[in-house]
């Protein structure tokens, strides 16, 4: 916010007119001194106290702004809702308008530098880390849907053709979902290689079953996955727009 100047006859009334006209309180706002009161000789030809004054920026309003600008040179019209837990120290965001495909990009990599970008903003000179969240369109959970869908096809194709499947590189948040995934399967194993942002997840069957698994016996996942975020946003909107008309019908 730009600073804004109030002039008083002391410097707590210029203060006073400050919260007044900026509709906040004392505590919301940083100022500085430009000049003291003078009384004057016996009190008269004095001088009025002079200060500028502006809102400080809250955690919630540097996100905003920031995000506001970048989404504006963008080029996109949307709305921000943000959510700041100050308890657990983490700050939830979600953008809500048209072609959020364009925000999100290629299996997400727009918007995971985007919020790298507003980590690194709100983090600057905070005492304690705050964990960022941004999101649209609710992709995080179906990526990650897709994800726990791939992870589950490959462990099986590792199974029957007992040999290691490496994935494409992904970054850390989605390694963890596909090590997640197959935790408790007790006869794959995963393990990370390589560097960001080329690192990426191996399945290999694990050394114990390498001889007694049979995948004749063993149930098979559904194979209608993909991983082009593309043909899952256009499936995405093609079943929202279903169920629009089905309310409407």
């Amino acid at each position: 916010m730009e600073w804004k100047e109030f002039t008083a006859k002391t410097v707590d009334e210029a203060l006073t007119n400050a919260m007044l006209s900026l509709g906040t309180i004392a505590e919301n706002l940083e100022y500085e001194v430009i000049e003291k009161e003078t009384s004057g000789f016996l009190g008269m030809f004095g001088k009025p106290a002079k200060i500028r004054v502006r809102e400080k920026l809250t955690l919630e309003k540097k996100a905003k702004k920031f995000l506001s600008d970048v989404i504006s040179t963008m080029g996109i019209d949307a709305e921000i809702d943000i959510l700041y837990d100050e308890v657990n120290s983490t700050l939830d965001i979600d953008i809500k308008g048209n072609e959020m495909g364009v925000l999100i990009g290629k299996r997400g990599q727009t918007l995971d530098s985007i919020q790298y970008l507003i980590s690194l903003v709100v983090n600057k000179n905070s005492d304690n880390y705050i964990k960022v969240k941004l999101d649209t369109e609710n992709y995080r959970a179906r990526r990650k849907q897709t994800l726990e869908n791939l992870a589950k096809n490959i462990a099986y194709k590792v199974k029957k053709t007992r040999r290691a499947v490496s994935l494409e590189p992904m970054n850390p948040y989605e390694r963890r979902i596909i090590h997640s995934a197959l935790q408790n399967d007790k006869y794959v194993e995963t393990y990370s290689e390589g560097v960001d942002p080329y690192r990426k997840v191996v399945i290999n069957l694990k050394k114990t079953y390498a001889g007694k698994y049979n995948h004749k016996n063993h149930k098979s996942y559904n194979k209608n996955y993909s991983r082009d975020y593309r043909k899952d946003y256009r499936e995405y909107k093609e079943s929202k727009n279903k169920a629009v008309s089905t309310e409407n019908a």
